[in-house]
């Protein structure tokens, strides 16, 4: 999704990061009034709903559809929730959570690294998605079936060394030159367009997305799958996350919220074309064969080999938090237990 390009560019994420800390002290408005356990079950037609605020990443995909099926079919109104989806402006998510200004929202599990390194109190209760499934992508005619084949080719990203440390590391692994390679920042321009176009050889996608995308539009890719291609890179992409004030003053709002979020992911699982309509109905603009066929793809992925939805391991955390600090991308390793639990969606 095009959620890669915004929240890895690392030298503003930095900046952002720092002005959430002196934000993170604000009390929360509305949602500082807790759910009382009685306000756990499903609420009646006069009771008041707690209004929540729920960011999005970027703009509405299918990452997002059990939120959307979450909202349409009431299953937030039945935990007494009145939810609010808003996509960022030039704060990222983290930053809004942080400070209050929303109650839950969508990052990535390097995003609430890189805030955790910098004490920013951020945690993710939620893997959307199992496992990564972004990768490296090209035109069949080129022809790049791994890491080595990069030597030659240009790269087009968003200008963030984290793209250029993993290309790095997987030519390095592959025995390949990486000086070899020309690095191209093309911010977020249609895959499609730059490639076919000849601007770049080779980019960084979602399988879900543009390798949806792309077979609807009959184009045929090469694609390397970045967690497979190194375990390392088999993080969690994305997450969704509430801050440590939430957990510790208004721990029945997130029990509240997250039953009503893991209802919505399941249903998606269950019934992904339902789940596409909903979305479609949502946010009618976007592409309807795109999001069925792309909610299809979604749909054995968000869960994978789980035992349930959301579920998060503490050495994908680790790897991943352990690469970043041995590379300089965080001064500080985090506390990776801290980071983020599996409380309100296991079974």
């Amino acid at each position: 999704m095009k959620s890669v390009i915004k929240i890895r560019k690392l030298a503003v994420m930095v900046f952002i990061f720092i002005v959430a800390i002196s934000l993170v002290a604000c009390s929360l408005s509305n949602p500082g009034d807790k759910i009382s356990e009685e306000d756990n079950s499903p609420s009646p037609a006069n009771q008041e709903l707690q209004k929540i605020t729920f960011v999005l990443d970027w703009t509405p995909n299918t990452n997002h559809t059990g939120i959307y099926v979450a909202q349409s079919k009431g299953f937030f109104k039945e935990q007494g929730l009145d939810v609010e989806i808003i996509q960022p402006s030039e704060l990222t998510s983290d930053t809004l959570v942080a400070s209050g200004t929303a109650q839950f929202g969508v990052s990535y599990q390097e995003s609430v690294t890189f805030a955790r390194a910098q004490d920013v109190p951020v945690v993710s209760v939620a893997a959307v998605i199992q496992h990564n499934t972004s990768g490296f992508a090209s035109l069949k005619e080129k022809n790049i079936l791994s890491p080595k084949d990069f030597e030659g080719k240009t790269y087009g990203g968003w200008g963030s060394p984290i793209e250029e440390a993993t290309i790095k590391y997987l030519m390095d692994q592959a025995g390949a030159d990486f000086s070899k390679v020309n690095i191209l920042t093309t911010g977020d321009a249609d895959f499609f367009q730059i490639s076919e176009s000849g601007q770049v050889d080779f980019a960084w996608i979602f399988e879900g997305w543009d390798g949806v995308a792309a077979k609807l539009r009959g184009i045929e890719l090469n694609y390397i799958d970045l967690g497979k291609e190194a375990p390392v890179f088999d993080y969690y992409t994305p997450v969704i996350i509430t801050s440590e004030t939430m957990i510790n003053n208004n721990e029945e709002v997130v029990k509240a919220f997250m039953k009503a979020a893991v209802k919505g992911y399941e249903f998606a699982i269950e019934n992904p074309e339902e789940a596409a309509e909903i979305f479609i109905e949502a946010v009618p603009e976007l592409d309807k064969e795109l999001i069925i066929e792309s909610q299809k793809f979604l749909a054995e992925h968000y869960q994978a080999e789980a035992p349930y939805w959301g579920m998060q391991k503490e050495e994908v955390w680790r790897n991943y938090s352990d690469w970043l600090f041995e590379n300089g991308f965080i001064e500080k390793n985090i506390d990776v237990t801290k980071a983020y639990t599996n409380k309100y969606v296991e079974k």
